[in-house]
């Protein structure tokens, strides 16, 4: 973010929490706040400690202080009475009065301590998403607020209520704002699953079937997840969600993405500013899928932010059905299987089922030379060669099967031959030198000349790429399924209309960089 912006959140949090602790303050003093008789106990109690804490050195004629032990005593008291980190933060203000620094100053202490990177040129702040997750354990977060906002949702209404009233949040307020309220207010997230939601006098059976339930048949998490304990299961669910955060998997393709964004923006004026909002954010429009990538909000996370009422207008609006889980349904309405299938094109060439599943798409072993094949069409096509089918088939034999002939006029083709393995380094070079040559003689029986043979395949060994460049009968090139997705993707955003088939001519492997390099001049 820039300097500037960030300047405009430091004042905004420092004038909105000290509105928050004079509220606070005045509901602890006043004895008939609706704050309950036992909570009131419990600050009473941390503030006392704390209290003494900082002020037991004045004795000894020292400074103020709070030591490492004391803070950990502390941190023990905080965790039993059920403290959230905003309930903690209330209480340490009432005693230790609120500084407000320069903001130089503050960013210069935390790009010191290594907490942010700053660009004095352009005056942008950086946060590594690493940092991100350090400082989430070190606040006692233990999930992102996406994931922590996924599971809140899932619960009734009185069940937020009960986690409002237990931590002094006001429950009266609509259902999403109480939730925004809960994440906000630092409430442990384990803390929650144990003992907020649970009935009063629930027993350990209960309480480990409740959550057993709520992960398989809320969350639909399968595999079910693992862990004898209460704890271990929720340590468990803490650790899915932050594998998915690092998966860079957005469950449909990007092009989907956009269109979602796109027609939720027009059905729904306000949700800009409020994903501005909520996100704070300082761009004026945020509806865009690369621009909420590179802060990683996927589809599934705007749509959580969007409130139930608002998804069914929606949903409705586009004729999307609205029984049983209304985002899955959105998201299976935009998963774009095509752009879908091209996104997960290198999956698709190593034979990787289990990736493929993962990325929503289900597919049959014995399909995937042929989805291969149709994909390769489908970007040569994308990138302006005439593929010509109908030549293809009339140059066919039984015996001899070409793949792909690109038909580049005057009677010049290029052949392409498709293979996909789940090895690494394809490495069969007789058998495909024998089909290549195969379909030259076939094509030139039928007065077409060959200006290039290509290969296109997951990845080459050594030993391939060498005999390819000793063989000087095939002009072969080899083109690994990576770089040619690649290739495409530069493409677009060039200002070739058909791609420079010349580029394809002169490398035994060819290299993305190069070409890439030459159609963005």
């Amino acid at each position: 973010m820039k300097q500037d912006w960030f300047a405009r959140l430091y004042e905004n949090e420092i004038k909105n929490f000290k509105n928050k602790l004079l509220l606070f303050q005045n509901a602890i003093e006043n004895e008939k706040s609706e704050i309950d008789e036992i909570r009131r106990r419990d600050y009473k109690i941390y503030f006392s400690c704390l209290k003494t804490a900082f002020h037991n050195d004045e004795t000894n004629n020292q400074d103020r202080k709070i030591t490492k032990d004391e803070q950990s005593m502390l941190l023990t008291l905080s965790t039993q009475l059920g403290l959230s980190q905003e309930e903690i933060k209330l209480i340490n203000y009432l005693i230790i009065p609120i500084t407000t620094y320069n903001v130089d100053n503050v960013i210069n202490d935390l790009k010191s301590s290594g907490v942010i990177f700053f660009s004095k040129k352009t005056n942008t702040i950086y946060v590594a998403d690493e940092i991100v997750r350090i400082l989430r354990k070190i606040r006692g977060k233990e999930v992102g607020d996406k994931y922590f906002r996924r599971v809140l949702r899932l619960f009734r209404e009185p069940q937020i209520n009960i986690i409002c009233k237990k931590h002094n949040l006001d429950w009266r307020k609509p259902i999403d704002e109480k939730i925004q309220n809960i994440i906000n207010a630092g409430i442990s997230f384990s803390g929650i699953l144990i003992n907020d939601i649970q009935k009063e006098k629930a027993t350990l059976t209960e309480k480990k079937q409740l959550i057993n339930e709520f992960c398989d048949k809320e969350l639909n998490i399968s595999p079910p997840l693992k862990g004898f304990t209460i704890e271990e299961k929720i340590s468990n669910l803490i650790k899915f969600f932050d594998d998915i955060e690092q998966d860079e998997k957005i469950g449909i393709s990007i092009d989907g993405y956009e269109k979602l964004i796109l027609e939720l923006g027009e059905t729904l004026p306000q949700l800009n500013q409020s994903i501005r909002e909520k996100l704070e954010l300082q761009e004026s429009n945020v509806l865009n899928s690369q621009f909420l990538l590179c802060y990683n909000i996927k589809p599934r996370d705007i749509l959580e932010m969007v409130s139930t009422t608002e998804l069914n207008l929606f949903a409705n609006s586009k004729q999307i059905k609205t029984r049983g889980d209304l985002i899955s349904n959105i998201l299976d309405t935009y998963k774009d299987s095509a752009n879908l299938y091209l996104e997960n094109y290198t999956n698709i060439a190593f034979r990787n089922l289990a990736a493929l599943k993962e990325n929503g798409i289900i597919i049959k072993e014995s399909e995937l030379g042929i989805k291969f094949e149709d994909l390769t069409k489908t970007i040569f096509i994308k990138l302006g060669f005439n593929v010509d089918e109908e030549l293809r088939q009339k140059l066919n034999t039984e015996k001899d099967k070409t793949d792909i002939v690109i038909n580049l006029g005057n009677n010049d083709l290029i052949l392409i031959e498709c293979k996909t393995s789940k090895d690494s380094g394809y490495n069969k070079f007789s058998s495909v030198s024998r089909q290549l040559k195969a379909y030259t003689n076939l094509a030139k029986h039928n007065n077409f000349k060959i200006v290039k043979s290509l290969l296109v395949a997951p990845d080459f060994s050594d030993d391939f790429v060498k005999d390819c460049g000793l063989d000087y009968e095939l002009n072969l090139s080899l083109i690994t399924a990576s770089s040619l997705n690649k290739i495409l993707t530069g493409f677009k955003n060039s200002k070739h209309k058909q791609f420079p088939h010349n580029l394809l001519m002169r490398d035994v492997l060819i290299q993305e960089d190069r070409i890439l390099s030459a159609i963005g001049r």
